[in-house]
C-alpha cells in the first residue's frame, strides 16, 4: 500500500477509467435517479467528482507555488457549483469528468519534490500535499459506489480497500468514546482495534465489506460478529 503519490497515480488513472465507463452508460433518466447520498442524484455525484478534481488541482497549485489557493472559493460556492452541474446532459457530464481528470493529472505532473513536502489547507484542516493523490483516489472509488450503478465495494482493488479500512479505523479510534471493536479482515493476521480491546466484539469479513460498513456504505450483512450479537454502530465518517 504505497504512499508515493506518483505511484498512486496509476491507481487514480485506473479508477478514473472505471468511473468514466460507468458515466458513459448513463442517459438523462439515469442521471436523474437517486444516488446513495441523501438528496443527491447521480448527476450531483458526477458534478461533485468533477469539481473535486478541480479542488485538488487548487491544492496542488498551492503546494507548488506557496500561494494560499483554497480548495473551493467557499462552502456555498462549492454547493452551488454542484447544484448547477447536476442537471446537465450526459455528454456534458462525461466531458467535464474527462477534462477535470486531465487537469488533475497535469497538476500532479507539475509537482516538484519540494512541493510534495508542503502542507495545504483542505476543507477539514491541514493535510500533507503528498496525500492529495490518495485523497483523490478515495473520492473516486467511494463516490463510484455512491452512484448505485453496479459498482460495489467488492469491486474495489484489494490494496485500496485495505488502505481505506486502516484509515477509517484510525479515524474512528480517534473519536471521543468510540464503540469498542476488533476488526479482522480476511487474508490478514493483523487486527485493527477501535476503543478498548477488553470485552470488545470481533467483526470479521473481507476488507472491502469492513471498509464500506465503517463509512456507512454497507449494512454489514456479510460480516461476522464474535461473540454472536449485533454489529456495533461506527462513528460517523466524513
Amino acid at each position: 500500500m504505497t504512499t508515493d503519490p506518483l505511484l498512486l497515480m496509476g491507481e487514480v488513472d485506473d479508477a478514473t477509467s472505471r468511473l468514466l465507463r460507468t458515466a458513459a452508460s448513463f442517459d438523462a433518466a439515469d442521471l436523474a435517479a437517486t444516488s446513495l447520498l441523501p438528496d443527491w442524484t447521480r448527476g450531483h455525484v458526477l458534478a461533485h467528482l468533477a469539481r473535486n478534481a478541480d479542488g485538488f488541482v487548487n491544492l496542488l497549485t498551492a503546494a507548488r507555488t506557496g500561494e494560499p489557493v483554497p480548495m473551493y472559493a467557499s462552502p456555498a460556492a462549492r454547493a452551488a457549483d454542484i447544484e448547477a452541474g447536476a442537471g446537465r446532459p450526459a455528454a456534458e457530464h462525461l466531458d467535464d469528468l474527462r477534462r477535470s481528470a486531465d487537469r488533475f493529472a497535469e497538476a500532479v505532473a507539475a509537482m516538484t519534490v519540494q512541493a510534495w513536502a508542503a502542507t495545504v489547507q483542505t476543507r477539514r484542516g491541514p493535510w500533507p500535499a503528498a496525500l492529495l493523490v490518495w485523497g483523490r483516489l478515495r473520492e473516486i472509488e467511494v463516490h463510484h459506489v455512491d452512484l448505485a450503478a453496479a459498482y460495489r465495494p467488492a469491486d474495489w482493488p484489494e490494496t485500496f480497500a485495505q488502505r481505506l479500512l486502516r484509515e477509517v479505523a484510525a479515524h474512528h479510534a480517534d473519536q471521543p468514546a468510540p464503540p469498542s471493536m476488533v476488526l479482522r479482515f480476511d487474508g490478514s493476521k493483523h487486527e485493527l482495534v477501535i476503543g478498548e480491546r477488553a470485552g470488545a466484539p470481533t467483526v470479521a469479513g473481507p476488507a472491502p465489506d469492513l471498509a464500506a460498513w465503517l463509512i456507512g456504505r454497507d449494512g454489514g450483512d456479510a460480516l461476522a460478529v464474535t461473540p454472536d450479537g449485533p454489529l456495533p454502530t461506527p462513528p460517523e465518517w466524513i
